[in-house]
């Protein structure tokens, strides 16, 4: 987790139990003046209420602007909303992606309920009370645009009549040589299965074994140490073989085996191997035995940043991609997700192999846990970014229900998004099945089973300057 976001989340729970506070001493002085057995059932009462509506983790207002920049290649529209549907000002330009950038209003039930937008056949989710700028996904909808008949609706909020359309054309970038850049074992499935699933030439680099927070492993009677060992065996053999289920062969996917949360420490001292946290381990070599290739740090298993330099300049001139897919370095926060950015691009530098195309994606955020916000299946909205990011072109691909489904199961194959819920998540997840009309996938208890198989997989596209 990044600084900023620490010191966002920081400020969220002071202000929970300032609020807190302000209840009970409330409830205490309704408790010493009516009756007494008043106190437990407001504070009880007060609890359900900020479960229900108030324990999201958003660090805006939700009345801020979305902010967006988009490139000067990128053609807009103004458009109007007449009866509910989108009526162009001029003919609809070339471009699979379609962004629609509207102003909204909350109305009271938007409150309490999730304010969302119907786009057609889809929905797009926001936050509650949201009012201001967000931005619509409207790819994989072109023909109902173009034709006049894509109906625009507020539920629980209101849409205003004007609203601007932007149309971005890429090439299918699933046809060309591609890099997968994943953090983590299950980073590639949550924001590329279904391109992954599409492209038939792809390769796969998993930077990190993925051990630590391996309490539940405990169980199986190790101690923390071993338990570390052991998630972390499953999640790099999980980064091996899950990808075949999109059709990726094992000759294509490697496992660097560098160590969770140690890749910003190592930016920092390139030359000093930094082992695990948790399971006592420090060469990466225990978890490499199935790698397809010979890598530079095969020789001595140091973990330290001149190796994984080395390792992913060895697996660029391997593989020869003509993209790479990597975190967004300015969007996604995770402090691993941000280092495994500045490995690839410092490999590509010094590389002989120099791919042309960069596109990001975000499987964490600053300010909003919850995005992609709505239930599973549904459309991908714009993330909030209350600072415009830099002007790249989107590319957002629609997944079709068959790949979404094998989205899922792919998900559930990995081992670290397949533990139960603990009980307090349970309970919330009860209370705003109840009073906030949410719901949740069959497919797996893990948010991301809810946030990452969707209608849509959305990338940053950035052309990388040699």
């Amino acid at each position: 987790m990044s600084a900023r976001k620490q010191l966002l989340l920081k400020a969220h729970r002071r202000r929970k139990r300032m609020s807190l506070l302000a209840v009970l001493l409330a409830a205490l002085a309704l408790g010493v003046a009516v009756v007494w057995w008043l106190l437990p059932l407001v504070l009880l009462l007060a609890w359900v209420a900020h479960e229900a509506w108030f324990a999201d983790h958003l660090f805006y207002r939700s009345s801020d602007d979305y902010q967006y920049l988009f490139p000067d290649d990128a053609h807009s529209q103004p458009v109007t909303l007449e009866g509910g549907r989108v009526v162009l000002s001029h003919e609809l330009e070339e471009g699979e992606t379609l962004i629609l950038c509207v102003r909204v209003q909350h109305c009271w039930l938007g409150r309490w309920l999730d304010p969302f937008i119907e786009v057609g056949d889809d929905r797009q989710d926001f936050e509650r009370r949201a009012s201001g700028q967000r931005y619509l996904n409207l790819s994989g909808q072109r023909e109902q645009l173009a034709s006049g008949e894509l109906v625009i609706r507020g539920r629980h909020c209101r849409v205003r009549r004007e609203a601007r359309l932007y149309v971005m054309a890429s090439p299918d970038y699933r046809q060309q040589r591609t890099l997968i850049l994943a953090p983590h074992a299950d980073d590639a499935e949550l924001a590329a299965f279904g391109f992954y699933s599409r492209s038939p030439e792809v390769a796969i680099a998993t930077l990190t074994q993925g051990e630590i927070e391996a309490d539940s492993y405990q169980e199986l009677g190790l101690d923390s140490a071993g338990a570390a060992r052991l998630k972390g065996r499953l999640r790099s053999w999980d980064s091996m073989a899950v990808p075949l289920w999109g059709g990726v062969k094992a000759s294509h996917c490697v496992q660097l085996g560098y160590y969770c949360l140690q890749l910003p420490a190592m930016v920092g001292e390139p030359g000093k191997a930094f082992g695990s946290r948790e399971s006592g381990e420090s060469d990466i070599r225990s978890v490499r035995r199935h790698n397809p290739l010979q890598l530079p740090a095969d020789s001595d298993g140091a973990p330290t940043w001149n190796n994984l330099v080395a390792d992913l300049v060895a697996v660029l001139e391997h593989y020869r991609p003509e993209v790479i897919i990597t975190p967004h370095p300015e969007l996604d926060p995770h402090a691993d997700h941000v280092a495994t950015t500045q490995a690839i691009f410092q490999a590509i530098a010094q590389s002989q192999c120099k791919p042309g195309t960069a596109l990001f994606y975000a499987n964490h955020l600053h300010d909003n846990d919850r995005w992609p916000m709505g239930p599973a299946g549904t459309g991908v909205a714009l993330p909030p970014t209350l600072e415009p990011l830099p002007s790249d072109r989107l590319w957002s691909p629609s997944l079709d229900p068959e790949t979404q489904l094998d989205k899922a199961m792919a998900l559930g194959m990995q081992h670290d998004l397949r533990g139960p819920l603990p009980l307090k998540e349970r309970v919330r997840r009860l209370i705003q099945w109840l009073l906030g009309a949410r719901r949740w996938p069959v497919t797996g208890d893990d948010e991301f089973f809810r946030k990452a198989v969707r209608r849509h997989e959305l990338f940053w596209v950035r052309r990388i300057v040699n």
